[in-house]
């Protein structure tokens, strides 16, 4: 079998950039709760429309869900 063990000095590696590890971290969060608010925004309007409603009633639930969760979100 091969052998895997180191031969020469370990490698500390780069200097990190912690601002761009804060600013990549603070995207995805954004992205994950207003996905999740996009997501939930559309299954409501469209179990609203189905069930209660038309197209355009459905249509100004699921903004009026967008901008009230933006707000909160925030």
């Amino acid at each position: 079998m091969a052998d895997h063990s180191p031969t020469g000095p370990v490698e500390l590696g780069a200097k990190m950039d912690y601002a761009e590890h804060d600013r990549t971290y603070a995207g995805f969060l954004m992205l994950a709760k207003y996905g999740s608010l996009f997501c939930a925004a559309v299954l409501l309007a469209m179990a609203f429309g189905f069930f209660a409603g038309g197209f355009f009633s459905a249509f100004v639930l699921f903004v009026l869900i967008l901008a009230l969760g933006a707000f909160i979100l925030r």
